[in-house]
C-alpha cells in the first residue's frame, strides 16, 4: 500500500496560548508559517508548524467544569 502524499500539520501560535490550527499540506515541503487570529490573545498572531508530539506533551487543553 502506499504513502499518502498528504500529511497533517499543526501550526501553534507563537504568543504562546496553546491554540493551534491542524493543515494539510504536500509531504516533503517546507514548514508553514501563516498569520491567523488567536481566539485566546485576542489579535492576528503568527502561526508556525511544529511536530504533534511535542504539543501533546506542551500544551494541555483545560478542562471543562
Amino acid at each position: 500500500m502506499a504513502k499518502s502524499t498528504r500529511e497533517s500539520v499543526h501550526v501553534v501560535s507563537t504568543e504562546q496560548t496553546g491554540f493551534f490550527y491542524t493543515y494539510q499540506k504536500k509531504r516533503g515541503k517546507a514548514k508553514i508559517s501563516v498569520k491567523k487570529y488567536d481566539p485566546i490573545a485576542g489579535k492576528h498572531v503568527l502561526f508556525e508548524e511544529k511536530k504533534v508530539s511535542r504539543l501533546k506533551k506542551k500544551y494541555k487543553r483545560p478542562t471543562a467544569k
